[in-house]
């Protein structure tokens, strides 16, 4: 940079500062007259106006305008001079002398004003609550978003998941924030996101595909269960495959044919996935979490009767591990197992056979692939009776299997058969009659009365 200054660059100086150079006074300098602090002050707005980014506009103009301020005083002041004699001249200078000392104090006024301004700006802002209140669509979101931040590996991809953030909203904000290449819009093509997010774990990535509704994830059944689900075993171990698939699940949204439907048993049949559904926001915010870091490929129930209800959200602790079945609530007389939507529906029923004076305990299942039993099969042992309750078709399900290993494992500790209740075994019938179709407390009640008949 040039030693040379121009003659706007001093005007600039001066006015910063509120005194003219070194050697000279305001008060006794003859060049520091009235006229050239006028043409000064002058100069300087015509500089912020010409030139935005001069330093004039940056340390002092932008957000106090006090150049602007001191033009209108100076003007206020002037004198002609062609009538102005020797005494006028000099108290004018001595005027615009203090003007200019007032000015330079109050630019470091505002100058001390912005820095402070800017040390509150750049103080910490206040932590968030551990426990919030969410509904489970918000829960999802905050978990993609952490699993999103905290692993550059971290891709989602499907159905309108961008700018719309999805037909139930659970990405909305995710792709404004983390860009097009980490949160991805994919064509109508279940078996091409299936299969390339298959390609993408191969490299090192870790994919979380979403499925608009249950009953589409059929396009894409065969690179999930032919593929994805083999990919380990067929590489020996050598090659991992961490591919979450989230799906929405289950009824009760008064939606049609494969947009209600509960198909767990195809993938929980199928060896090589992991399977679970949460019921709760707190579960969902942190088993999604959990299943994005797991090395196999997971396959994420959402139930949609519970995207919406709020409930607490611990966002520091998480004292249940993914694939752990927890007792939601205690009892002695019998047990319901359930999971996903049919959780709330449990809980409603034990809180109704409550008021009749019979105390049922429920188990939330959480995973359906593999099933921790403990906490089902001590349960059965205390209260001698197992009803389970699921919003899939009966014949060769989930519950099917659960009611099998517990015969197996606490057979002489059942007082009473092990009774199911679950959707009927036909194709799910139009919105007008879903209620119908899905099990509910009073279905689940029937079951408990004929269990203690025994």
């Amino acid at each position: 940079m040039s030693d040379v200054r121009s003659e706007a660059e001093y005007v600039e100086a001066e006015l910063v500062d509120g005194r003219p150079e070194e050697g000279g006074t305001a008060a006794g300098d003859a060049s520091f007259d009235s006229a050239s602090l006028d043409t000064q002050a002058i100069d300087v707005v015509e500089i912020v106006e010409s030139d935005p980014g001069s330093r004039v506009l940056e340390e002092h103009v932008a957000e106090q305008e006090w150049t602007r301020e001191f033009v209108i005083e100076d003007e206020t002041a002037e004198l002609p001079a062609a009538n102005a004699d020797g005494e006028a001249a000099a108290a004018t200078a001595h005027q615009d002398a203090q003007s200019a000392a007032e000015v330079g104090e109050e630019a470091a006024a505002a100058e001390h004003v912005e820095v402070s301004d800017a040390r509150e700006q750049q103080a910490p802002a206040a932590p968030e609550p551990r426990i919030q209140s969410l509904p489970m669509v918000k829960a999802l979101n905050a978990g993609l978003r952490r699993a999103l931040a905290e692993d550059d590996r971290v891709l989602i991809m499907g159905e309108d998941v961008g700018p719309l953030g999805g037909v139930f909203r659970v990405t909305e904000g995710l792709q404004k924030e983390f860009g097009p290449q980490r949160v991805l819009d994919t064509p109508l093509a279940e078996a091409g996101i299936i299969g390339s997010a298959i390609g993408l774990a191969m490299r090192g990535y870790r994919p979380v595909v979403e499925i608009q509704f249950n009953g589409f994830v059929f396009p894409g059944f065969d690179q999930i269960t032919t593929q994805l689900a083999k990919m380990t075993n067929r590489h020996s171990g050598r090659m991992r495959f961490p591919v979450v698939i989230r799906i929405p699940h289950g009824g009760h949204i008064g939606a049609v044919e494969h947009h209600q439907e509960a198909p767990e048993a195809y993938f929980a049949h199928t060896a090589g996935l992991r399977v679970v559904a949460p019921s709760t926001p707190h579960d969902a915010y942190w088993m999604i979490q959990e299943a994005i870091k797991s090395d196999d490929p997971v396959v994420f129930f959402e139930p949609m009767s519970r995207y919406w209800p709020k409930g607490e959200v611990d966002l520091v602790e998480n004292p249940t591990p993914l694939h752990a079945s927890r007792v939601v609530r205690t009892g002695t007389d019998a047990t319901v197992v359930a999971w996903a939507g049919m959780v709330s529906v449990a809980l409603r029923a034990a809180e109704l056979a409550a008021e009749e004076g019979r105390s049922i305990e429920v188990v939330d299942l959480r995973s359906l692939s593999p099933v921790d039993y403990g906490p089902v099969v001590a349960s059965v042992q205390k209260t001698g009776r197992l009803i389970i309750a699921q919003e899939a078709p009966g014949n060769v399900s989930v519950g099917s299997e659960i009611a099998a290993t517990v015969t197996e494992k606490a057979f002489y500790s059942l007082e009473a058969p092990v009774l199911r209740v679950a959707g009927f075994d036909v194709p799910f019938p139009p919105a007008k009659l879903e209620e119908l179709y899905l099990p509910d407390a009073d279905r689940i009640l029937e079951a408990v009365d004929r269990a203690l008949a025994y």
